[in-house]
């Protein structure tokens, strides 16, 4: 089902929301493959789950691991891209072999026209409250990046965005099991339906 611009569903750990964001029309869903981050799922489970899946873009994140351990994992699990927590350098970025998108916090958006060329997109999650000037922020960076911007799972706010601002994408967080195979979808449903194309 498409969608009014395209959406990244981040934090993917179980099969249960590999399946249902891939099958709602999620574009692209992340994997946290850098230890030092919090939701951390090991090559095995990533190996697994994308066996399960079809259609999407599978993108590793990372946050402390050298160019070269991104490469091997980026290649030992078939990911299509990774996504930086953390700026890097523009030597360290050409030595990343998969397409790069980097997560940049909301208050260094007016840092954001000295990044290196090289990512393909910038994610910005919003935590903090929308107010003129983060807005008026994200309008530079998206008329010169490809932007994507993360709302929480706030559907009213994530339409808004799209009007205001036209967005590359949206990234929403997935979730975690209640337990293996339960997981309450209601958020990420609502989210889905209130972006589909009428």
């Amino acid at each position: 089902m498409p969608h009014l611009v395209p959406l990244l569903i981040r934090g993917i750990n179980n099969l249960s929301d590999a399946r249902y964001c891939a099958g709602m029309g999620a574009d692209k869903l992340t994997f946290v493959l850098d230890p030092a981050i919090p939701g951390y799922i090991d090559i095995k489970a990533v190996k697994e789950l994308s066996g399960w899946i079809a259609g999407v873009e599978l993108i590793g994140e990372f946050d402390q691991l050298s160019a070269a351990e991104i490469n091997a994992i980026a290649a030992d699990c078939a990911l299509d891209a990774v996504l930086l927590r953390q700026p890097r350098s523009a030597a360290e970025l050409a030595e990343i072999a998969p397409p790069v998108y980097l997560e940049l916090a909301v208050g260094a958006l007016a840092t954001a026209s000295y990044l290196p060329a090289a990512p393909v997109g910038i994610v910005v999650e919003l935590t903090i409250p929308l107010t003129s000037e983060v807005r008026e922020g994200l309008s530079e960076l998206a008329a010169q990046r490809p932007l994507w911007i993360g709302p929480g799972l706030d559907p009213a706010l994530a339409q808004e965005l799209i009007t205001s601002l036209s967005p590359a994408g949206l990234a929403f967080p997935s979730g975690d099991e209640v337990k293996p195979g339960l997981r309450d979808f209601d958020q990420l449903e609502a989210v889905f339906e209130a972006l589909e194309v009428d």
